[in-house]
């Protein structure tokens, strides 16, 4: 059979994943070519978000790398546009002058951001939040400028805003309505999500009408209609999206808002197809990726012949990728008329359900500050499930409650567990089936699902067990280190200690990793794990750690670095602070600042110079860039104040001495306070001590930083001894049991604090924990004397290392 030859104008998700459905049913059935206009592959459009937070990379959110077109023999043209349609010849021409002739055509050109039409709206630093390049820019505007402003308080707009945040920026987000996410939240669930942003460091200027950017060259304030003006360095438009359809108008196909397509996403021109934001079905052009995908199935099997049930439009559910909160709705979220709601609110917890109903049907919800439920009734409201022989309020008890059906197993085939790829219930059972998965990272591999944003995680954990049976193996259900391999963290470490293997080189080829040179998540937990396991005997890979660390100071928004000498416990004296001065005037330092650690920051140093200013300095590295111990705060304690019952100071200093410069999986703070009035803040530190009467109390898993966490107690001792055995064994467990980039506060939830307590409890097991952190503490020196006394490593360093910004 000779084959037909289909195009696809858009590498986009909707387009892409109508070829993936047609490649299942029929590889012979077309020769296939996509035009694309940016320079990747097809990727993951609605992860950008994540992206931008620094939760994943670009290399993460690539649906379909280079290889797939090839192994399908599609043609794909990158950084090429469309620009016109022989709708009589069946061509498609390009901004090239390529001409594609084509027997099928798929339009999926998806939509363009809304700009602003105001005036500045074309200043450098003015930016939209669509694809890579939007992301790009604003992560390197946040290298250089402070003050970042959103317009628009929807889905996107909170999702660039808290991404910003992530990158150090102070943001504001502007917002034209009165309720953020209006389109998917009531005003009490706005209102909860309003205060739990500002708790994050999110500003919100509400109903307000920005009518000008203004500044120079680049973007300097926004101005408003009622008067008031802000300042700022960078613009994100994040205030609607609408249907990309010029070339469609152009080529003579029936628009509307979008290109109007029939339950078969046929255009008004035969062989020409629409799918995705760029289509309007029965008046609605969908801008999630739900809709998108159940799209694509009904144009992939239409346009292969098959018998298929029409579109009939999407419900369709919304949830906010904000680490810390949690947001769901789906369907009709407003009340009124025949609508009727039922509300839970714990104003205490900042806790909120909302169901709406008509007559014996569910049609909509709300969910704030615990989604679990989200699933199950998304499920109900698409199924349109008659309710009328339920409890209202039974409806929103947690999944898992006694008498509680599984979600999974209550789903229909057809329905999605993985919303970010489009993958069926049905699609997972058959991979378990007949490609043998059984695991979360098998079905992963086979599927797709759960390669994004991992929220369905546990739900295809849920429907493996259920699937397999008493052939489901609990441990298979793992979290691999990276994508380069998939072997779990614990199976690498325990690997590296069977092996003793010795170079992050030697891991990756003998564990067999499917990349050469490993990814920015392997190789500096390799570099940490390995040098945890063989603290002597392993050399540390200098270019497995990030900038800050292989220069040992802070590089700033400018370029220059910022230094900080070790101050112990916050105490210091007239020579250091001589020595500092004098090397702040010498290498014209712009800025002294006090850092909440006590300790002094020497701002604007340049990187040529950060060897002779701590020669000069002659102090040890504070190491306010490692992943080590930082600071130990502390407060005067019982030598100076008259509530003092503790030597603060001294306990303190002795607690910095014995754990400076060890690698830790994330930084480490501490603190000591001499009495309950806590003025050390020990809290909130990774480990935390407050002096009371006849001893210590030691308190653990604190976090001042983006997510608060109170510290937990740990125990009571009465000796500073005591407290300082009881550090020791305590970081010395963290560092070998912490995953690296995961502080403390996570480490505890994580591991359990009784478990945390049952180790440090034991004697024996402290002892241990301490003879193996004196290990790693014996080989250890400071890096900055290290690189004064060698010309080596100066030149490698600050001579030929171009420093990245």
């Amino acid at each position: 059979m000779n084959k037909k030859r289909l195009v696809l104008i858009g590498n986009g998700m909707a387009g892409v994943k109508t070829v993936e459905e047609i490649l299942k049913i029929s590889k012979e059935r077309f020769e296939i070519a996509i035009i694309g206009e940016e320079p990747y592959p097809n990727y993951n459009r609605i992860l950008l978000s994540k992206v931008l937070q620094g939760d994943t990379t670009v290399e993460d959110i690539t649906l379909n790398d280079w290889s797939w077109y090839a192994q399908n023999d599609i043609q794909l043209f990158t950084s090429e546009k469309a620009i016109h349609i022989e709708t009589v010849e069946k061509n498609v021409i390009t901004n090239n002058g390529t001409t594609i002739p084509y027997d099928e055509l798929i339009i999926a050109t998806g939509s363009k951001p809304f700009i602003l039409p105001i005036p500045g709206n074309d200043k450098e630093g003015v930016t939209t939040f669509r694809d890579i390049r939007d992301t790009v820019e604003m992560v390197n505007a946040s290298k250089k400028y402070h003050r970042a402003a959103v317009i628009g308080g929807g889905l996107l707009g909170l999702e660039a805003a808290r991404g910003l945040l992530n990158l150090g920026m102070d943001v504001t987000v502007v917002h034209l309505g009165n309720n953020l996410m209006d389109r998917q939240l009531d005003a009490t669930a706005a209102s909860l999500l309003k205060a739990d942003l500002e708790g994050q460091g999110m500003r919100f200027l509400l109903e307000k009408n920005t009518t000008a950017i203004t500044g120079g060259k680049r973007v300097e304030r926004l101005k408003f209609s009622d008067g008031e003006e802000i300042d700022c360095d960078l613009v994100v438009m994040a205030a609607g999206i609408k249907p990309n359809i010029e070339l469609a108008q152009q080529a003579g196909l029936t628009t509307n808002r979008g290109i109007i397509v029939n339950d078969y996403l046929q255009t008004s021109i035969p062989h020409i197809y629409a799918v995705g934001e760029c289509a309007e079905h029965n008046g609605i052009a969908y801008g999630l990726v739900a809709p998108l995908f159940e799209q694509s199935k009904v144009l992939a099997q239409a346009i292969c012949e098959l018998d298929v049930t029409p579109y009939q439009g999407s419900i369709v559910s919304t949830q906010l990728k904000v680490s810390g909160v949690e947001v769901f709705s789906a369907g009709e979220f407003i009340e009124g008329g025949e609508k009727k709601a039922l509300r839970i609110f714990d104003e205490q917890d900042a806790l909120y359900k909302k169901l709406v109903f008509n007559g014996k049907k569910i049609v909509g919800a709300v969910l704030f500050g615990d989604s679990r439920e989200g699933t199950r009734l998304f499920s109900m409201i698409k199924k349109q499930a008659d309710i009328s022989d339920t409890v209202k309020v039974s409806l929103l008890q947690p999944i898992g409650g006694e008498a509680e059906e599984s979600v999974v197993a209550t789903m229909d085939a057809e329905e999605i567990i993985c919303g970010c790829n489009g993958v069926s219930k049905g699609s997972i059972v058959q991979a378990i089936h007949e490609q043998g998965c059984i695991s979360v990272d098998g079905i992963k591999a086979c599927t797709s699902a759960s390669r994004s944003c991992g929220g369905c995680k546990s739900m295809i954990s849920e429907l493996l067990e259920i699937t397999l049976g008493e052939s489901f193996k609990p441990e298979f259900q793992k979290e691999t280190l990276c994508g380069c391999t998939s072997l779990s963290r614990d199976e690498v470490i325990e690997e590296i200690r069977n092996k003793k293997l010795m170079h992050t080189r030697e891991v990756m080829n003998v564990l067999g990793w499917t990349t050469l040179e490993g990814c920015s998540k392997c190789r500096p937990s390799l570099n940490y794990y390995l040098g945890m396991i063989h603290p002597v005997e392993y050399e540390d890979e200098n270019e497995s750690r990030f900038v800050n660390e292989r220069l040992h100071a802070n590089i700033q928004k400018d370029g220059s670095f910022g230094v900080v000498p070790r101050m112990y416990g916050g105490v210091t004296n007239s020579d250091q602070l001589r020595k500092i001065a004098d090397v702040a005037d010498k290498y014209k330092a712009k800025l002294l600042k006090v850092t909440g650690g006590q300790r002094i920051d020497i701002f604007g140093i340049e990187k040529e110079d950060l060897p002779k200013v701590w020669e000069e300095l002659d102090m040890p590295s504070g190491y306010a860039y490692g992943k080590t111990l930082r600071t130990v705060k502390t407060c005067v304690g019982e030598t100076f104040c008259r509530f003092g019952t503790q030597d603060s100071m001294s306990l303190g200093i002795a607690l910095e001495k014995r754990l400076e410069r060890i690698g830790s999986p994330h930084k480490f703070k501490m603190a000591v306070s001499a009495c309950p009035r806590n003025c050390a803040e020990s809290g909130i530190k990774d480990f935390g001590v407050v002096g009371v009467e006849g001893g210590f109390e030691m308190y653990v898993g604190g976090n001042g930083g983006t997510h608060l966490r109170s510290a937990d107690l740990l125990g009571k001792v009465k000796t500073a001894e005591e407290v300082i055995e009881y550090a020791s064994a305590y970081f010395q467990y963290y560092r070998e049991t912490g995953i690296y980039l995961e502080r403390t506060s996570k480490w505890v939830e994580r591991m359990g604090l009784e478990n945390i307590k049952v180790v440090m409890e034991d004697p024996k097991q402290r002892q241990e924990l301490n003879e193996r952190l004196n290990i790693a503490a014996t080989v250890l020196e400071d890096p900055w004397k290290k690189i004064i006394g060698s010309e080596k490593l100066k030149n490698e360093l600050f001579e030929k290392v171009t420093v990245e910004q």
